[in-house]
């Protein structure tokens, strides 16, 4: 069975874990299809975890906002060459980043030992795949779909409905037989969330961490709230600003940290745990 305290290959004590992103997709906001195709997707989560993450995360559907959804096969068609691969080759926890339950079942039969789900189990066949297979599964936040998701998101209290569906999540896998152990939750940051909300959620991270009982992975890498806030437009200049949010999460008890830029932040985490030991 998959434990979160393991967290690939980042020990309890040391926070966060760094998840690598491999989009296998043609249409990510943040590379554009730069590692579409098994070999460069392959590198790239190579790369990843030579740099310094402990954990992959490999998707085959884009979930920008506006984009259209992709068939069961084709999903599959795109990830699991690429999953079978970094299972065997990678030496750390894959990840497979979708909401199908039949993409995630052959995933796993490929190796990935995490099903990462933006519907946070919306597929009612979700939950058995993971508890039969004992791996480890992320249920995440959103008001939506991604093609409609930033049309107009609309919260009365943003922290706490968040925190109020993601624990009703929690609690739906544990009956389905998902171990508890085996769930991280993530509030879903540019998912249906205004900069206003996105904000909030951050501000209020220690709220997440300290009442849901499981482990928080955070995923605010790139996306576009930073660039408002710093000005910066395209996705890859937002990497200063995604390290801000790292170093505040970490602050806040976070778990996981799911970005581009794996070394980056593997050194934030390398300098936070130095002061940490100094104290």
């Amino acid at each position: 069975m998959f434990d979160w305290s393991g967290r690939g290959g980042a020990p309890p004590d040391v926070r966060p874990a760094v998840m690598g992103v491999v989009n296998v997709t043609p249409d990510s906001f943040s590379d554009g299809g730069r590692w579409f195709g098994a070999d460069a997707a392959v590198a790239h989560g190579l790369a990843l975890v030579a740099a310094g993450a402990d954990l992959l995360d490999v998707g085959g559907e884009s979930t920008r906002p506006g984009a259209d959804p992709v068939d069961a096969d084709a999903e599959a068609d795109r990830v699991l060459p690429v999953v079978a691969r970094l299972a065997a080759e990678s030496g750390v926890p894959v990840s497979i980043d979708t909401a199908k339950a039949e993409v995630a079942g052959a995933a796993v039969a490929a190796g990935a030992r995490i099903v990462n789900d933006v519907t946070a189990g919306r597929d009612p066949d979700m939950f058995g795949v993971v508890a039969r297979a004992g791996v480890g599964f992320v249920a995440m936040h959103m008001q939506g779909v991604p093609r409609t998701m930033q049309d107009a998101p609309h919260y009365d209290d943003v922290v706490g409905e968040v925190a109020a569906f993601l624990a009703a999540r929690v609690a739906a896998a544990v009956a389905a037989g998902v171990p508890r152990a085996a769930i991280a939750v993530d509030p879903g940051i540019g998912f249906g969330k205004t900069t206003a909300h996105n904000l909030a959620l951050l501000a209020r991270l220690d709220v997440l961490v300290g009442s849901l009982d499981v482990p928080v992975v955070l995923g605010t890498s790139r996306k576009r709230f930073l660039g408002e806030i710093s000005d910066s437009p395209e996705p890859v200049a937002r990497d200063d600003a995604t390290l801000a949010t790292t170093v505040w999460a970490a602050e806040l008890g976070v778990a996981v940290v799911r970005v581009h830029d794996a070394s980056g932040a593997a050194r934030v985490r390398a300098l936070l745990t130095a002061v940490r030991e100094a104290a």
